[in-house]
């Protein structure tokens, strides 16, 4: 059964007022091969303590994310900035919806101090949408990496940001603050926009992907989508030919879990066998890394897979100039 949560932190207001109106959706029984287990670990609940002393959210806990208790227990974050509400209102995302409040100027300071206490050797920033700013948080983003920079030099920095849309300039401000890795999530095939994406378009998204590699093209870059919200094979096949059109290195695709009932259903479940012959396609249409599996999400294991992905671009430039 999905965590259900009806109410945003300290308020009585809905969740996701845009939502309470709608029909629920059943919940799917998971599959056996879908199981994760309680956060327990002494870890866990450090990481907890650390991001709640300083007063930062995460997408960990906003998003429901399945994997909380494994990454935190390994001091795995993805801090999520500019607050805990977005101006949009996704049909598959748990994070609240409605109007944010002002920027806290002091959060980027906050995060590095974070991201120095956990000892990160690799911190991933991502954010609400704020289609409310003038830049869309472009500044904010830029800022934070700055302080982390400042703060513990020698940790990578992952951005997850939203697509800007109409914000003129803001992806180049998130470029100039140099992070090491782009992220921008298309998160689910063309067709399925307007039902499940409703407030982003499709080929902006890939165009921003693709404007920042033309721009920063030592940044790596990379995206995901969810399956199982109706889409096929053969639409995911072209979203990663899509992709990698647009120059995307690192493709994430993860089965989309219902957060409430309220959320988009389920249509099914795929199989690991089903995911495992994901990855291979995308390996074969030159991605240089692919992490496809009922679990994967954006993050996941995001540390580990950069490294790998500079040891692949090594490899790939040595062996085109053997």
């Amino acid at each position: 059964m999905a965590t259900v949560i009806d109410t945003t932190k300290g308020a009585a207001r809905p969740r996701h007022p845009e939502k309470a109106h709608r029909p629920d959706n059943p919940v799917a029984r998971k599959p056996s091969w879908i199981r994760v287990k309680a956060p327990v670990s002494k870890e866990y609940a450090r990481t907890r303590r650390i991001v709640q002393e300083h007063g930062l959210a995460t997408v960990c806990e906003e998003a429901a994310c399945p994997n909380i208790g494994e990454c935190w227990a390994e001091r795995h974050a993805t801090f999520m900035i500019m607050g805990e509400i977005c101006t949009r209102a996704c049909a598959f995302c748990n994070v609240a919806t409605g109007k944010p409040g002002p920027l806290d100027a002091d959060e980027p300071r906050r995060v590095a101090e974070a991201v120095a206490k956990m000892e990160l050797k690799h911190a991933v920033i991502t954010s609400v949408d704020r289609d409310d700013l003038d830049d869309g948080g472009a500044a904010h983003f830029a800022a934070t990496i700055r302080a982390i920079r400042a703060a513990s030099p020698d940790t990578s920095i992952e951005v997850l940001t939203p697509d800007f849309r109409g914000k003129e300039g803001a992806l180049e401000v998130v470029l100039e603050a140099a992070p090491d890795v782009f992220n921008h999530n298309l998160e689910t095939v063309p067709g399925l926009y307007p039902r499940i994406r409703p407030g982003a378009r499709y080929f902006h998204s890939l165009r921003l992907l693709q404007r920042a590699k033309e721009i920063a093209p030592e940044v790596f870059t990379k995206s995901g989508i969810m399956v199982g919200l109706g889409e096929s094979r053969e639409e995911v096949l072209q979203v990663m030919d899509d992709m990698r059109c647009a120059g995307v290195e690192f493709i994430t695709i993860g089965q989309y879990l219902q957060p409430t009932r309220k959320h988009a259903p389920v249509a099914r479940f795929w199989t690991p066998e089903e995911f495992d012959g994901l990855k291979r396609a995308a390996l074969a249409k030159g991605f240089l890394m692919a992490a496809c599996g009922p679990l994967v999400r954006s993050s996941h294991n995001a540390g580990a897979d950069f490294q790998a992905l500079r040891q692949r671009r090594a490899s790939s430039s040595a062996q085109g100039n053997g």
